[in-house]
């Protein structure tokens, strides 16, 4: 579905599901589709960013893998994701499995982060970092890595050949 104008266009029923793959929260992606017709991509991006429940972050964490693993998924996400993992050199698959671990036994769900653009090393100081998050603040934390990672998603849905910012 390439380009705004397509977007705009389409029946909510062929949008839902890309949508979904974007953000797997339900109010969100209705808030989207009933947003439109939008006047340009700064506005769809501007109309995506939407504040989550606590409950909606922790369901749209489970669609996503555990940075330095693949998506058992597979479909666009699955390659969306192994897209924006790109970066993390997978020589710190130990490391990063331990943090993960350590991570969830902290937190209750898997770390999130918007990994496009950062190498392993910054992914996993990253994640040691926000260890020490109160869980409030890194429920927080993981709605803004959440909402970057929609908007990179939303780009893609409307500029699928793209391959920058992948």
């Amino acid at each position: 579905m390439p380009g705004l104008a397509d977007f705009n266009a389409a029946p909510a029923a062929d949008l839902r599901p890309l949508l979904t793959e974007c953000l797997a929260v339900p109010r969100w992606v209705d808030a989207v589709i009933a947003g439109r017709p939008y006047a340009s991509e700064e506005a769809l991006l501007a109309g995506a960013r939407v504040d989550l429940t606590d409950d909606e972050v922790r369901a749209a964490i489970a669609g996503h893998p555990r940075i330095g693993e693949k998506s058992a998924r597979g479909g666009v996400a699955a390659r969306w994701s192994a897209a924006e993992q790109s970066g993390v050199d997978p020589s710190l698959a130990d490391r990063l499995k331990a943090a993960n671990a350590a991570y969830e036994d902290r937190f209750g769900h898997l770390y999130l982060v918007c990994a496009t653009g950062l190498s392993g090393e910054r992914v996993l100081a990253d994640l040691t970092a926000r260890l020490t998050n109160p869980e409030r603040d890194e429920l927080r934390v993981v709605n803004g890595e959440l909402a970057k990672i929609a908007a990179l998603r939303l780009r893609k849905v409307l500029h699928p050949d793209d391959t920058r910012g992948s």
